[in-house]
């Protein structure tokens, strides 16, 4: 009976981990998501993205998290391989820092991060406040697991079970080592695994030996994450989490053999157990880190040469599935039918998202192939509107419920409005790129800095639409109307600070005024497009009655 109230103990308490781990990591993703891809690409020197890495996994509490990010960038252009593997080694360092912040006892700050926490999140209705809120209670929660986790370990510390596994693992150190890995894997999550680990150590539960193979198990199992969470993407984004899989495999395997063939494991005690095995656990990493960072560009054609990019062969496929994703002979059965819908969305989202993707560079460089290309693309997103009315006429109605009905509809309006975002990227900002460097306008710093911005919340909340649209999850969709706000909100503001730079005489902001307030005007109107996703879902789910929007909604159902 006391093995299964303890298995019963350490489940919740691992879960709550877990949970801890991710709502503080989707609180500061929801806070500044938009900002990643500049913070991840603005760095030119290898050890500027080491450091970069190091940040954005402290801030993120996930090592996983800054990989995955990483091998998105990479897959779309943005990261070569020699700074993606600098950004991740420097991930992996960062979420070891991260363990040590949390490790220190903070029993008194746990009723003061809950109450500042919940009032933040219930009471305040700014987006940044509720996330602030969301983060300091998720590190509440990350210390109430870990108190969760000392207790449940505590009663049977003593007994013939735990001591008869710490001893086993004690003495097989390969075995540890792929407990550790395991386990790590198993919890998608390095903090938590190796949080535990110290844990357990600090109550005397397992020896530092044993926990020390355990470390490095899980620094493997660590990188086994991204690889799985990548395995659908291009080779070119997952070449970087295979190469940090790679370095880090070999350098764990290394140091296990030789701290228990050629050396005493205990000699790392330089303190009491649980802070030794945190300083072991920095010092694999930070060692990792100086050993391999002067090799990152040395590293790319040997994973070119495991991993064969096939990149032709990738294009090629990719232009091959610019086909439709409709399929005719679903169009009969509704789930089905309604399903390849929801590709076929998915895949003008894709063509979208792309070509707003280029609109920062096209106004920096005013590139009239670049500007041609998107032109181009444009075209396709038309294309994927025809060929879905064309889809939707030819379904029997007969076969298709109320509810049903209303579902096509709401997709088949969402299309309508992906393709007009397309036109407003195609036509009005290209038009808007070709006007600025026709009369040689510049932006000001602060100007360009408040349209960058703008942009890259536009684009998360582009990926936000898609998660909208293949789940109808409300929590997203709430999410997603609240970012509308926000880019209302950016917009008002910016246009209020261009106004003031105007007042104060500033000849770059007067002589690209109209370029700017036409750029701050149609990004609103690319974003309002997109957004539009979340209404139906919000409809379905009671959440806008009450509201002028819902009354819209109802006339235009009695309408259609």
């Amino acid at each position: 009976m006391a093995i299964i109230s303890f298995l019963i103990s350490l489940s919740g308490a691992t879960m709550l981990l877990l949970f801890a781990v991710r709502m503080v990591r989707t609180g500061i993703e929801r806070s500044f998501g938009a900002s990643f891809q500049r913070v991840l690409t603005q760095n030119k020197s290898l050890m500027g993205s080491s450091a970069t890495g190091v940040a954005l996994a402290i801030v993120l509490q996930s090592s996983a998290a800054v990989a995955l990010l990483t091998a998105g960038f990479a897959a779309s252009g943005f990261l070569a391989f020699p700074t993606g593997l600098a950004i991740v080694l420097g991930g992996d360092l960062g979420s070891a820092l991260i363990i040590q912040i949390l490790s220190f006892k903070m029993d008194w700050l746990i009723p003061m991060l809950l109450a500042v926490g919940g009032w933040l999140f219930v009471k305040t209705d700014h987006k940044n406040g509720r996330q602030l809120g969301r983060i300091l209670m998720g590190v509440a929660f990350i210390l109430i697991s870990l108190q969760f986790l000392r207790e449940a370990v505590t009663p049977i510390r003593d007994s013939a079970f735990l001591p008869a596994i710490a001893d086993y693992l004690s003495r097989d150190f390969v075995t540890a080592f792929i407990v550790g890995a395991a386990l790590a894997f198993v919890m998608h999550s390095s903090v938590a695994a190796i949080l535990m680990c110290v844990t357990l150590v600090q109550i005397g539960a397992i020896p530092f030996d044993a926990a020390l193979s355990l470390m490095l198990g899980a620094n493997l199992g660590s990188a086994f994450i991204p690889i799985w969470l990548t395995r659908g993407m291009p080779t070119v984004a997952r070449s970087i989490p295979a190469a940090n899989l790679l370095v880090r495999g070999s350098w764990a395997i290394l140091v296990l053999l030789g701290l228990n063939l050629a050396a005493d494991p205990t000699m790392l005690m330089f303190t009491s157990p649980s802070q030794s095995l945190i300083y072991a656990h920095i010092g694999f990493n930070l060692s990792l880190l100086i050993v391999v960072l002067p090799f990152c560009r040395v590293l790319e054609p040997v994973l070119q040469m495991l991993m064969p990019s096939a990149t032709s062969a990738e294009s090629n496929l990719g232009e091959q599935e610019v086909g439709s994703a409709l399929d005719p002979s679903t169009a009969e059965t509704p789930t089905l039918a309604i399903a390849s819908l929801r590709r076929e969305l998915l895949h003008m989202v894709g063509l979208v998202e792309r070509m707003f993707k280029s609109v920062p560079d096209l106004y920096e460089t005013g590139d009239r192939d670049k500007i041609r290309a998107v032109r181009t693309q444009d075209y396709q997103v038309n294309k994927s509107l025809s060929e879905i009315r064309s889809f939707v006429a030819h379904m029997p109605q007969e076969n298709y419920t109320k509810e049903d009905k209303k579902i096509v509809r709401g997709l088949m309006d969402y299309a309508i409005r992906l393709e007009t975002a397309g036109d407003v990227i195609a036509k009005t900002l290209t038009t808007i790129v070709e006007e600025k460097h026709e009369i040689h306008a510049e932006f000001s710093s602060e100007g360009w800095a408040e349209l960058l911005r703008m942009h890259e919340a536009v684009v998360a909340n582009l990926r936000l639409a898609s998660n909208v649209l293949v789940s109808d999850d409300l929590e997203s969709a709430r999410l997603l109307v609240m970012e509308k706000s926000e880019i209302k909100r950016s917009e008002r503001k910016s246009r209020k600070n261009h106004l003031t730079r105007l007042q104060s005489g500033r000849g770059d902001s007067f002589r690209s005024s109209d370029v700017h307030l036409e750029t701050l005007r149609a990004l609103r109107d690319v974003n309002s497009h997109i957004a539009a996703i979340a209404y139906p879902v919000l409809y379905r789910n009671g959440q806008l009655l009450e509201t002028r929007l819902i009354q819209e909604m109802d006339l235009h159902e009695e309408d259609s």
